[in-house]
């Protein structure tokens, strides 16, 4: 057989795997996009990558000028991105969010936390005896309106949803609380004083309010306002604040690593909690909106409301929501 006759053979062999090379563009074009997570398939793509690898060769070397030689190439470059390029799930990453970083950002953050809830409650009891001891001192912490309509008999909360919808009022107060939560965190960037200074001053305020109620006999009324949503977003408050006293022990304490690299760290660390607060936030502004200014609502509701969403945020933010029996279930099926 002569040379050109042994060569046209070759590239008649190498065009009947034709077949293989879409079958190979195929699986690579699912797991790409996510649409399959099969061991055996993802084993086969592997495989493709290696007699790509083969037939584009020889292609190049028996039809370089070829359209087979131009589509070969193009199914090896989809493959070997494939192989290189990790496997991005929306779904799959923020479960992985949730089920580990959150956890993890939260016990990293907890002598923070511990701290950062000891000085709003230090500064809430300061400011309640401060204000019960002096009541002219109210001025400080309230503006003109409010001291009116408490020293009147009325909460400044009564008849809230006459002059704001609910939906309006809830956006408010979200986007109200998201300012607050990230105004601790941010001002830690001044080597934590910032951070000291937000969550002291918003206990010590809510202690002077607190007290000045009292004197007029609301203080109840008050409560009842507060606990659908209060359990929840101060807590959060106080998460964010730990997460601003971190990044600001960082700064003045930035170790052997350097300051920028000590900053990176606790910044990335402590930015699963940030979106923990936001998402907790959400529901937040949403109760703020809907259930805690209405009158009609029984108080023993609202109180279960806001325990209920505070356990939630427990389960959330320690991981256990995920270690429930039916969701261990699900995740066993999905993995076997």
């Amino acid at each position: 057989m002569s040379a050109e006759a042994r060569q046209s053979a070759l590239a008649h062999a190498l065009l009947k795997r034709a077949g293989a090379w879409q079958e190979a563009e195929a699986r690579a074009r699912r797991f790409s996009r996510g649409r399959s997570d099969d061991p055996v398939e993802a084993a086969r793509v592997a495989d493709d990558y290696r007699l790509l690898a083969h037939d584009l060769a020889r292609a190049r070397a028996l039809l370089p000028r070829s359209r087979a030689r131009a589509y070969l190439e193009s199914v090896y470059a989809r493959v070997h991105a494939t192989l290189n390029h990790g496997d991005w799930r929306l779904w799959a990453t923020v479960e992985r969010l949730f089920r580990e970083e959150i956890p993890a950002s939260v016990r990293w953050l907890r002598p923070y936390l511990v701290w950062a809830t000891l000085l709003f409650v230090l500064a809430g009891c300061a400011g309640y005896a401060l204000v019960a001891r002096f009541p002219e001192l109210i001025a400080l912490f309230a503006s003109p309106d409010l001291i009116a309509s408490v020293e009147s008999g009325k909460l400044w909360t009564e008849g809230l949803l006459n002059i704001v919808p609910s939906s309006v009022l809830s956006a408010q107060i979200l986007a109200n609380n998201i300012v607050v939560s990230l105004l601790a965190y941010c001002s830690g960037f001044l080597f934590g004083l910032g951070t000291l200074y937000i969550v002291g001053l918003n206990g010590l305020m809510l202690g002077a309010v607190f007290a000045f109620v009292a004197r007029n006999g609301l203080a109840g009324a008050l409560a009842a306002f507060i606990v659908a949503h209060g359990c929840v977003e101060l807590s959060v408050m106080c998460l964010s604040g730990a997460a601003g006293a971190a990044v600001g022990e960082a700064l003045a304490r930035p170790g052997s690593h350097g300051r920028v690299a000590a900053f990176r760290a606790a910044a990335l660390r402590s930015g699963p909690a940030l979106i923990a607060c936001t998402v907790l936030l959400v529901g937040a502004g949403l109760i703020e909106g809907f259930i805690s200014p209405q009158p009609r609502i029984p108080v023993a509701v609202k109180v279960a409301v806001g325990v209920g969403y505070w356990l939630l945020m427990l389960a959330l933010l320690t991981g256990a929501l995920w270690r429930l029996p039916g969701y261990t279930r699900r995740a066993r099926r999905s993995d076997s």
